[in-house]
């Protein structure tokens, strides 16, 4: 019996849950919208243009030759130009922070079961910034050209020397002053700004698959994290060590853990052990995609049939295409013939199978005629007739004083556990599949309040499902909630997959809500009142 598979789940899960206790703790301390959990990929951009910025400010007073290198570097921490001292920590300290962001985006990423299915390019295409981002980071060091970059230097290629590449020992380049020349320095210069050019690249090819990319924390964050930069530059500012002896071997070495770690670990083993270590790590990683995935939310996201366009009852409105979060969605001229000038046209490589697109058509309604309700796009696996067909089940069931319809998304907290006499469940790949018109529907269907439980706000599992639902309901977005809808009969929950017990809570919120007004308004229309097509 193969018991690591199983073991392998139960620790994600664990992982998962302690996860989630620390975003709660950063939620009570910043609030949801700001929990900088919740933005690690956009404070990686974010950090990466402050070192861009600060170091583009610290070249201009640097000089390139192995003689001044370490001079001008004590110029510039004496405040050689106006506040070059502090740019100069700003840039290692924002240097530091970003190397801890970019992992722990990558880890957050990989317990949330974002590596797999439609996400698979994302994932794979971010591994190789990993060895750009710690090589921009390592090289910078080195052009200060004091002893930690004289030791940090002559590690990385004495590793680089365990390569069958090249004729001669490039650390053969370090042990004597005359070897160390301007030409040589000057690669290093081009290395340190090519590599992040390269990163950066990198980092926008990273963001192609999926629209609107987050590249920018909310303000509030952006200025925080700025300030508390700030306020360690100023109390700890960055010193260089003594000038570079090639004739010297260094005692003792105080490295940056955050990217020179590496160093200890090569000498306490070799350059083809830590290679092969290397290699492995960075191939575990890029397979990760097509590896098992456990927890209840990598199991819901896991993809189904693409969603599929119905040029019936497709008008080519454009809005699955403005709401799709991995821009599966394009619009194309039309193709059936009908006198109208767009349509919309899936790549199925690229669809999650959310639902999403079909929250935002307008042919979702409800109220339409027809046994069969047919969207102008739809998921197959779970079409909104079938959602409709299963809300009209649970109203008929629903008995009690304050009738509820709940409907759930598959990667938030497990609404199912909430069915009862007076609760109605209505499964959903993702919040933002639910049309508007539905709530109404319910509410003239007998339910006295609708919970629709999505995922925490900046968590949604499909990225922006938590927000459109919000804004839909709000009226902010079309397809939109009808003004004449009570707002009070309707409650949002954002709950994550651990979050059962604040679920039954909100539940039980809107509950004691209903419980205070009066008959439900929209009860006493027909339900059966649609519109022909």
């Amino acid at each position: 019996m193969n018991r690591t598979a199983p073991a392998s789940r139960s620790l994600r899960t664990t992982l998962q849950r302690g996860l989630q206790r620390i975003e709660h703790v950063f939620d009570t301390a910043f609030g949801m919208p700001a929990n900088p959990w919740r933005h690690l990929g956009a404070l990686a951009f974010y950090l990466f243009w402050i070192v861009v910025a600060t170091g583009a400010y610290l070249y201009a007073a640097f000089d390139t030759s192995v003689a001044g290198a370490y001079a001008s570097v004590q110029r510039i921490t004496d405040g050689a130009w106006p506040l070059s001292g502090f740019a100069r920590t700003l840039h290692r300290y924002a240097s530091d922070a970003f190397a801890v962001v970019v992992l722990l985006h990558l880890a957050r990423e990989w317990l949330n079961g974002h590596a797999r299915g439609f996400r698979w390019f994302s994932w794979v295409s971010g591994v190789p910034l990993l060895w750009l981002a710690y090589a921009s980071g390592l090289g910078g060091y080195w052009l200060v050209w004091d002893r930690l970059a004289q030791f940090s230097l002559v590690a990385t290629t004495e590793w680089l020397d365990a390569l069958p590449l090249f004729g001669e020992p490039l650390a053969r380049n370090f042990i004597t002053g005359a070897s160390v020349s301007n030409r040589l320095f000057s690669l290093l210069i081009f290395l340190h700004i090519g590599i992040p050019l390269a990163l950066l690249l990198g980092m926008w090819i990273h963001v192609q698959r999926i629209s609107a990319p987050r590249t920018q924390p909310p303000r509030e964050l952006g200025i925080g994290l700025a300030f508390a930069l700030i306020l360690l530059a100023v109390a700890r500012p960055a010193t260089s060590d003594v000038p570079a002896d090639p004739l010297r071997v260094p005692a003792q070495i105080a490295i940056d853990w955050f990217y020179q770690a590496i160093h200890p670990l090569f000498y306490a083993t070799s350059g083809t052990t830590l290679w092969l270590l290397a290699g492995a790590a960075t191939l575990a990683l890029a397979a990760l995609p097509w590896l098992g995935a456990g927890g209840r939310r990598n199991a819901a996201m896991r993809r189904g049939a693409a969603a599929r366009v119905d040029l019936a009852n497709c008008n080519g409105c454009g809005r699955c295409f403005a709401d799709c979060p991995y821009a599966a969605v394009t619009l194309e001229p039309r193709s059936d013939g009908r006198a109208l000038p767009r349509e919309a046209v899936v790549d199925p490589d690229l669809c999650a199978a959310c639902g999403i697109c079909a929250g935002a058509c307008p042919s979702s309604t409800p109220f339409r005629a027809g046994d069969t309700l047919r969207a102008g796009i739809d998921l197959p696996g779970r079409p909104i007739t079938a959602v409709r067909d299963e809300l009209e089940r649970g109203l008929a069931a629903l008995r009690g004083k304050a009738k509820v319809v709940v409907f759930g998304c598959e990667c938030a907290a497990d609404a199912a556990a909430l069915r009862a006499s007076d609760t109605s469940i209505v499964p959903l790949a993702c919040a933002a599949q639910l049309p508007p018109s539905f709530v109404e529907y319910a509410l003239r269907g007998g339910a006295d309040g609708v919970l629709i439980a999505g995922c925490r706000d900046g968590d949604c599992a499909y990225r922006f499902g938590t927000h459109w639902t919000a804004a839909r309901i709000a009226g902010a977005r079309e397809p939109h909630l009808r003004a004449t809808v009570p707002r009070e009969r309707v409650h949002t929950a954002h709950c994550g997959p651990f979050d059962g017990d604040a679920l039954r809570t909100e539940l039980a919120r809107l509950r004691r809500a209903l419980h205070a007004l009066p008959a439900a308004p929209l009860a006493a229309l027909k339900r059966k009142e649609r519109i022909h097509e």
